[in-house]
């Protein structure tokens, strides 16, 4: 092998795998709540067939995605389900200012396998009587916005106190919602939009939204990012097309 060619041949190595590589920095990598997995895999159909790379999406607890980010995972994208965990990646300076806004808002009921009894969610002593009576399904109250919100609502209607020996915490608000639909618990604490994509399973209770704190999802871009597409596909979210699309989902929006 002559010395020119083994000067060439690394750099049609490097030419053979640049558009590969071209096409990863494109797409976007979103980490994203779980609560959100239909609505964000429809948003990134319409995205795909516009002509953009189609996002990359991973769904978890919003709390298991912020430590990963936090630890160092790189990802272009967070939604999360609640304000808490995205305040926290900004104190860590891990967010592109600028960018962080509300994508969505949702509601929290209560399900239940058919043929159980409707709960009054805003009478404590009743939902105390009968969440209080058996297993109780909720995303992890301790870390994962779901279960927060519904510990807080249970606490301000004063029925905390007699379901927490009950709750099942599950990893994040899907796998709480798998445990009533497989029979493992009769009812379960979920957001409205997640009883909607279930099935075999009837909404008994929806809590006033007096009874927690308001249930935003921001998004905001990371500074660890390094896809073309991610401002793109942020806006896009957040813009009227984005925002119809996600709201055929449940979610409330603006």
């Amino acid at each position: 092998m002559t010395a020119i060619m083994r000067f060439l041949l690394p750099l049609l190595a490097l030419f053979a795998i640049a558009p590969t590589a071209a096409a990863q920095d494109k797409a976007p990598l979103v980490l994203a709540a779980a609560s959100m997995q239909e609505a964000l895999t429809d948003a990134a159909d319409a995205w795909t067939r516009t002509g953009h790379e189609r996002p990359r999406i991973s769904f978890a607890a919003s709390s298991a995605l912020a430590r990963q980010i936090a630890a160092g995972g790189r990802a272009d994208l967070f939604v999360s389900a609640d304000s808490d965990w995205m305040d926290d990646l900004a104190k860590r300076g891990l967010i592109v200012p600028g960018t962080r806004a509300i994508l969505v808002r949702n509601q929290l009921v209560v399900v239940a396998r058919p043929g159980l009894p409707r709960v009054a969610a805003t009478k404590g002593a009743a939902l105390a009587k009968i969440l209080g009576a058996a297993p109780l399904a909720m995303a992890d109250p301790d870390s994962v916005p779901a279960g927060k919100y519904g510990r807080e609502a249970l606490m301000r209607l004063r029925a905390w106190a007699a379901v927490a020996a009950h709750v099942v915490r599950a990893e994040n608000v899907r796998a709480a919602l798998a445990l009533v639909e497989r029979g493992a618990a009769p009812y379960g604490i979920v957001y409205a939009t997640d009883a909607r994509a279930a099935t075999g399973i009837q909404v008994a209770g929806v809590f006033p939204p007096r009874s927690h704190a308001p249930i935003v999802y921001p998004i905001a871009r990371l500074t660890a990012g390094t896809a073309n597409e991610a401002e793109g596909f942020r806006r896009f979210l957040l813009s009227r097309a984005g925002q119809a699309i996600l709201a055929r989902r449940g979610f409330a929006t603006h």
